[in-house]
């Protein structure tokens, strides 16, 4: 007997005869839900009852029903989607399908309370180190700093309406330079060692001019090292006799570390070149982002061997991706071999070196059934 059908209630557990069907304030006291949340639950399409009296409205239950009350009761108390909790409930008698569903779900909330923790020592970190507001400098090899930038310019964003996209986020602390790019479709996140840090922790948000001009700084036939000295209205970069400089973007930058996660349910090597010539051949078809922007759909998916293959049908796992966003993201990385972290149709997909490491290039999906909108 598998673990879910163990789980499954035997028993009458109101007392009633055998095919006797259940009012909504038995089925509550039952499973611990509330009559409310029952009537809310037949609305979404969780929990409808046997029947419903055409007289008074009443809502009747049959006695298997209350297991499963009780399994949306235990998820919807951790915080499950409602999407996610009729998938387990249709697929009782799918062991597989629930394990990854809850495992899903279970990753979302280590990564949610990994937020939570990393947000709450950035609180402790502002608190203990007002000097944080001060200045702060930071070297680092030039072509470490190259390197990170040549990972995420490609994720940012030149949308007008989207100011606070249009440059890259720069997070400093003694372990990591760390830059993030992101236009909603895609992300991307590189970090760089410092050789040093003269000061506490900081972050600026680097308008991506002045990301060019510090990259030109880092070329192979310039200095060897590049430091960087952050203020809350300036940013000065010395690269030997060569400098740039200025102001950070007074923007709110998106909660990124949301989208963070350890790996996803599938994670495949990849080989770069091989991917590049597979999406070559990958089959197109034209679709519309938002604002009128044109662009191409390939379907991407784990064939029945788990391998990546472009156009299956009928494999482990399919979703709808932007092929030129896939191609950046691969040049970017800088790496022959790669893995790719899949969830669902729905997730992202995640491309991160094969050797670990932070560095990531992240891009949403394109619902297959509706290639009209671009996730983001």
């Amino acid at each position: 007997m598998s673990r879910v059908e163990s789980n499954r209630l035997h028993l009458d557990p109101t007392g009633s005869r055998a095919g006797a069907l259940l009012g909504i304030g038995e089925l509550a006291r039952a499973s611990g839900l509330t009559v409310s949340a029952l009537r809310f639950y037949d609305g979404a399409g969780l929990l409808v009852p046997a029947e419903v009296d055409p007289y008074n409205g009443y809502r009747r239950y049959r006695v298997e029903q209350v297991s499963a009350a009780r399994v949306v009761a235990v998820l919807r108390r951790v915080r499950m989607p409602l999407a996610d909790i009729a998938t387990v409930l249709k697929a009782l008698d799918d062991p597989f399908t629930v394990d990854r569903v809850l495992g899903t779900h279970l990753r979302r909330l280590e990564d949610g309370l990994a937020e939570a923790r990393r947000e709450l020592s950035r609180v402790r970190t502002l608190l203990d180190h007002e000097e944080n507001t001060m200045s702060l400098s930071v070297t680092m090899a030039a072509a470490d700093l190259a390197a990170a930038i040549d990972r995420v310019r490609f994720a940012t964003s030149s949308d007008p309406d989207l100011p606070m996209l249009a440059g890259i986020l720069c997070e400093i602390d003694a372990e990591a330079v760390r830059l993030v790019a992101t236009d909603r479709f895609r992300m991307a996140v590189a970090d760089a060692r410092p050789l040093h840090v003269d000061g506490g922790s900081t972050s600026a948000l680097l308008p991506t001019p002045f990301v060019d001009e510090l990259r030109a700084l880092a070329t192979p036939d310039g200095a060897d090292v590049v430091t960087l000295h952050v203020s809350p209205g300036s940013v000065r970069a010395e690269a030997g006799d060569r400098e740039a400089s200025a102001a950070p973007l007074d923007l709110e930058f998106p909660a990124y570390r949301r989208l963070l996660r350890e790996g996803g349910a599938h994670r495949v090597p990849v080989d770069v070149a091989e991917m590049v010539a597979a999406l070559a051949e990958a089959d197109r078809r034209p679709a519309t982002a938002d604002k009128g922007r044109a662009y191409d759909v390939v379907r991407l998916g784990l064939d029945e061997s788990g391998a990546v293959a472009f156009g299956v049908d009928g494999g482990l796992l399919e979703l709808g991706v932007n092929p030129e966003f896939l191609l950046e993201a691969l040049a970017a990385s800088g790496s022959d071999q790669l893995v790719l972290d899949l969830d669902g149709p729905l997730d992202p997909l995640v491309l991160r070196d094969l050797a670990g490491g932070d560095n990531f290039s992240l891009l949403m999906p394109v619902r297959l059934d509706e290639p009209t909108a671009v996730g983001g």
